[in-house]
């Protein structure tokens, strides 16, 4: 069956419902997941925790990895680890997802909002030292679309005071800046492997810690204010609370389908990469005609390849888009709505106008479709809906 556009002469076989994100298996995740539960410890710290933390210390280059229930247990760690009290500060960029403060804020600090740079969608390191007062206790460098943020830059203005960098590195595994692997330029970093994610285990994250002197804390942290990972290592007869904590460890379990995904790694990251690029290639022509921009990658950095996005003439021009390709069964989607204009930022005394250039660019972003098992044809059949006219 053949569905045409009378407007845009756009002609194409009708397919079905186009996700804007799909899980996939990478290889070997059931094997490992059986394997783990005939092991006898699914519980965490078992065999694929210490194999999966192994890994990214050693691809990632940082002192210790440790894996979480989530990024948001990841950041909520680092919270406890700089020792965050009631009134503290942090500065962060407005355009990112509720986690990156509200783990700070459940211990009571305030967050300092940041401006993005209009072309990497990033905090705009120019806009950061004149939001640093005495109170401010660490500044959050978020790597949007895996795209390393300007890191020199933002390591001297808190290195000229003092504050800790917090890298929220949720979609920028395996990318690097200047050479070095995003989450190994801050103080710590926290990554993330929900479903969403370029590598996955359902849910879960990790917290790198790039200080060695932090790590023995963030470990107790970790097992619930106690010191049971040296119990464990045999430095000590028992274990008992020694520190605040909760219970942040993943279930080996999880730990086995994510060591399955990031064994087929070099696999994946050329994967995303060829769909990155088709899209880029398919649509530049296009976006010149329409008064779009596609993502914007510095020279200096390698992506993850972890999103595609539109920016649109209008925020009128974003909505009719996204209207036009659900009527081709095709999902997509905005993304972050500036956190000091929601409901529990403007309790903070943001307000319209504060913060301009991602009050703009939010409201005229667009994702497209991109997952693991997205195939040619399907994001040709995107290329050409959008290409039709659909703008």
């Amino acid at each position: 069956m053949q569905k045409e556009d009378r407007n845009s002469g756009f002609e194409h076989a009708v397919l079905s419902d186009i996700a804007f994100n799909r899980a996939s298996l990478a290889g070997n995740e059931l094997e490992y997941v059986a394997d783990a539960v005939d092991c006898g410890h699914i519980a965490g710290d078992g065999p694929y925790t210490k194999r999966v933390e192994r890994l990214l210390e050693a691809e990632l280059s940082v002192s210790r990895a440790l894996l979480t229930t989530s990024c948001t247990h990841a950041l909520e760690m680092a919270a406890l680890l700089i020792d965050l009290q009631p009134g503290d500060e942090i500065i962060a960029p407005s355009f990112t997802f509720v986690s990156t403060v509200n783990a700070f804020v459940l211990r009571g600090a305030r967050p300092v909002f940041a401006d993005i740079r209009p072309d990497t969608l990033n905090i705009d390191e120019k806009k950061i030292a004149t939001l640093i007062t005495g109170r401010t206790r660490a500044i959050f460098a978020v790597h949007y679309a895996g795209v390393g943020c300007e890191m020199d830059e933002i390591n001297a203005i808190a290195g000229a005071h003092n504050i800790p960098v917090i890298e929220d590195n949720a979609q920028g595994i395996f990318g690097r800046y200047k050479g070095r692997r995003l989450g190994s330029l801050g103080s710590m970093a926290a990554l993330s492997f929900h479903e969403t994610k370029n590598f996955t285990c359902g849910e879960g994250g990790a917290l790198l810690i790039n200080d060695p002197a932090q790590v023995e804390r963030a470990e107790i942290i970790r097992e619930k204010g106690t010191n049971r990972s040296r119990f464990i290592r045999g430095q000590v007869d028992k274990y008992t609370w020694v520190d605040v904590g909760s219970s942040y460890v993943m279930s080996d379990i999880l730990a086995a389908f994510l060591y399955a995904q990031l064994e087929a790694r070099d696999q994946t990251i050329a994967r995303r990469r060829s769909i990155w690029e088709r899209y880029f290639e398919g649509l530049e022509d296009w976006s010149k005609s329409a008064g779009a921009v596609l993502p914007y990658v510095p020279p200096h950095c390698d992506q993850s390849y972890h999103l595609f996005y539109l920016l649109m003439p209008s925020e009128a021009a974003r909505d009719s888009l996204i209207r036009k390709l659900h009527g081709y069964g095709i999902q997509s989607v905005f993304h972050y709505l500036p956190l000091h204009l929601s409901g529990k930022g403007q309790e903070y005394g943001y307000e319209r106008g504060d913060i301009p250039v991602t009050e703009d660019l939010s409201a005229r972003l667009l994702r497209l479709p991109f997952h693991n098992g997205l195939d040619e044809y399907q994001q040709n059949y995107i290329i050409d809906a959008i290409k039709s006219g659909a703008a």
